[in-house]
């Protein structure tokens, strides 16, 4: 006999991120698996949050505390709801020599959330682990959202529910109300200048509007990032600090530092600006600015 080893081409690498939703819309993407090899190949999926080891792989220390390298799980935030946020379609069958088959990924967060995340595993003769693909997504309550920087957040979700009022307590003295549970969120952008260097440090900002079919996400979205006088007598320059964007759109906004003649490298600069984000609500961010000299390497 001849002993052939199964082989196949997943159309994705080991990412899958379906990005930014709305609070429980439904947004699908397709995997296609083709079977390069000479044999018909027996399949099955499996979802890493639905593993019957679950419950005892969760009794360990959070990653974010154990490891630098990595921030998140790979079992992410689930929903409320008790149903899996990410599903696949289907979850078993053959593929034929020379064919392919397509598998629909559906994601449907139920509440808002930055740390959707699973693992799917295509597996072979219901034993050999031909793909691991990590999925991710967010979701928000609101149509716009804003990314870039050095994370700040815990990337766990708390369960507990806490009311209006226990909220506003909360942020009592370290956060500015906007108005009913809005408060002002903070973004930290590391500047690093190589020294002797003929370019600027750089960083960026990421504002983007929700596609939905929801009658909150048909608002245009408009931005400002309010930049006075003392950034730039600090050495700091924006690239495209206003705009508006339709649903669907992603804009930058460019961050560049070079450090001024009088500067004391022993007092780096901190400097903080308001950006405001306009949609279905009004969103505050106050962006922090950290820029350093490091030495070349």
């Amino acid at each position: 006999g001849h002993g052939v080893m199964p082989s196949t081409v997943c159309s994705v690498g080991e990412l899958l991120d379906l990005g930014y939703v709305m609070a429980r819309d439904t947004v699908t993407s397709t995997i296609k698996i083709e079977n390069t090899s000479s044999l018909t190949l027996p399949f099955s999926v499996q979802l890493e949050s639905l593993s019957p080891t679950r419950d005892r792989d969760r009794q360990k220390i959070p990653s974010f505390l154990t490891s630098s390298q990595q921030r998140t799980e790979i079992v992410g935030t689930q929903n409320y709801n008790g149903f899996s946020v990410f599903s696949v379609s289907p979850t078993e069958g053959k593929i034929e020599a020379g064919k392919s088959q397509d598998f629909i990924v559906t994601f449907s967060p139920d509440h808002e959330s930055l740390y959707y995340s699973d693992r799917l595993k295509v597996l072979l003769f219901g034993k050999q682990t031909a793909h691991k693909i990590h999925l991710k997504g967010a979701a928000r309550d609101h149509s716009m959202f804003v990314e870039g920087g050095v994370p700040l957040d815990v990337p766990v979700e708390s369960l507990a529910v806490t009311s209006p009022v226990e909220s506003q307590k909360t942020l009592k003295g370290v956060a500015v109300c906007l108005g009913p549970r809005e408060a002002v969120r903070s973004l930290l952008l590391l500047l690093e200048y190589v020294e002797g260097s003929a370019e600027p440090a750089r960083a960026e900002l990421t504002v983007g509007a929700i596609q939905s079919s929801q009658p909150a996400a048909k608002k245009a979205v408009e931005f400002s990032l309010d930049s006075g006088p003392e950034l730039q007598r600090a050495g700091f320059a924006l690239d495209g600090p206003k705009g508006a964007l339709e649903r669907g759109q992603l804009k930058r906004i460019g961050v560049s530092w070079v450090p001024p003649a009088d500067l004391q490298t022993s007092d780096p600069p901190l400097m903080s600006a308001l950006l405001t984000v306009k949609g279905d609500i009004t969103e505050s961010y106050r962006v922090l600015f950290m820029a350093r000299v490091v030495a070349a390497s």
